[in-house]
């Protein structure tokens, strides 16, 4: 089989009710061990001021089987455990490297309960897939087909807040190879009145999915607020918020692969904004329309699709005066509220669409960074009226 991409292929399956059992016993044990490794981890550096590695951590779970009262960590597979160490390993890895926070310990009720399978704890022939301590194959609904011959790397077996139960294989696609070049190019703005507005002037719908269904959730959420904790009553109505939550999920990322894959397989190079989407969230009033339009999720799936078919995504420094910027002759304007959709330039007379002309604009400084390679910082109001005129500090532009 020609080599691709590693490529993760999820899909839902229905266990059981023993699947279901071992699986559950398999998440409690998985966070037992990884929160246990992080205190020792922890409490090394505090006290001796000592680092401990994977291997330590491993003959650690080694040790703790043997005792009295962690002995049911044998009941389970030892690869999720081993696993669980592993990725706690990469955790501390990502925040010695200054990538990421200190690893936090894990929840019962609300981290992600999943656990990871490495070749050597599950079975997979004929579409029958056996892991390690089951009897029986799960009953997976195949949405679509894995890749021809498929040799499958690791399984992660996870259950979400809603009860739903998936399955990812990790396998190669080889149907995953750059594409063909060209030379066409596009600036992409994001924003809330349309999701993304292209520099050829096509304006792509905001869905706004929490929008659609906010009376619904906050319906459910009544309800859940009346249930006596720890009742089963409530566990129902949580399920039903957590549905809800999970179907909004769900259909904002299928818009998002839909749209990047489209500008990825159109577009050589595609310009975007570096938005600190964090910071913009912040904004109490745009909070909740910033988080449904999911800009980070968009970034995010079009950089790892640009990475796999050749493209090239470049990031314009978010200072940039994209809006306040004439696309046509340069000139800056001074002032640019939000509720400024269209204007005219005072220099040249042109009138631009707010969010088309900041796409425009975001097109051509990509494309100048990517061919002198220099960097896109705010231009300067002496760079327009000559050097007796003073600096000007550009306000940030909002979407």
């Amino acid at each position: 089989m020609a080599k691709g991409v590693k490529r993760a292929f999820r899909y839902r399956f229905y266990p059981t009710d023993a699947q279901a059992a071992e699986l559950s016993r398999t998440f409690g044990c998985v966070r037992k061990v990884y929160n246990l490794a992080l205190a020792a981890r922890t409490h090394a550096w505090v006290l001796r001021r000592e680092r401990v590695n994977y291997n330590t951590t491993s003959a650690m779970l080694t040790a703790w089987k043997k005792t009295e009262e962690l002995a049911y960590l044998n009941e389970v597979s030892s690869v999720p455990l081993q696993q669980a160490l592993r990725h706690l390993q990469a955790a501390f890895t990502g925040f010695f490297a200054k990538r990421a926070k200190y690893p936090r310990y894990k929840s019962k009720k609300k981290s992600r309960k999943s656990a990871e399978y490495t070749s050597s704890a599950f079975r997979f022939t004929d579409g029958r897939l056996i892991l390690a301590k089951m009897a029986e194959p799960l009953a997976i609904v195949w949405s679509r087909p894995l890749p021809e011959g498929a040799h499958l790397s690791t399984v992660t077996v996870s259950q979400d807040g809603a009860g739903r139960w998936f399955v990812s294989l990790l396998c190669e696609d080889p149907a995953v190879q750059p594409l063909p070049a060209t030379r066409t190019a596009v600036g992409v703005d994001a924003g809330l009145e349309h999701l993304l507005t292209l520099s050829t002037g096509e304006k792509i719908t905001n869905p706004r999915h929490e929008r659609c269904d906010r009376e619904r959730l906050a319906k459910a959420q009544r309800h859940l607020s009346r249930k006596a904790k720890g009742s089963a009553n409530r566990e129902k109505a949580r399920r039903r918020v957590a549905r809800i939550h999970a179907r909004i999920t769900d259909r904002r990322r299928d818009t998002l692969h839909k749209i990047t894959t489209r500008l990825v397989r159109d577009n050589q190079t595609i310009v975007i904004e570096d938005l600190s989407v964090r910071n913009m969230v912040r904004t109490q009033s745009l909070a909740r329309s910033i988080s449904d339009a999911a800009w980070s999720e968009f970034r995010r799936m079009l950089e790892y699709k640009a990475g796999w078919y050749g493209r090239e995504v470049i990031a314009v420094d978010r200072w940039f005066p994209s809006s306040k910027l004439c696309s046509t002759c340069g000139t800056l304007k001074d002032k640019m509220p939000l509720n400024v959709r269209e204007w005219t330039c005072d220099g040249c007379a042109a009138t631009h669409d707010r969010d088309v002309n900041a796409a425009r604009n975001l097109l051509a400084a990509g494309l100048a960074v990517s061919v002198c390679g220099a960097g896109v910082r705010p231009q300067r109001e002496s760079s327009r009226t000559g050097p007796s005129a003073t600096k000007q500090k550009p306000s940030r532009r909002e979407p």
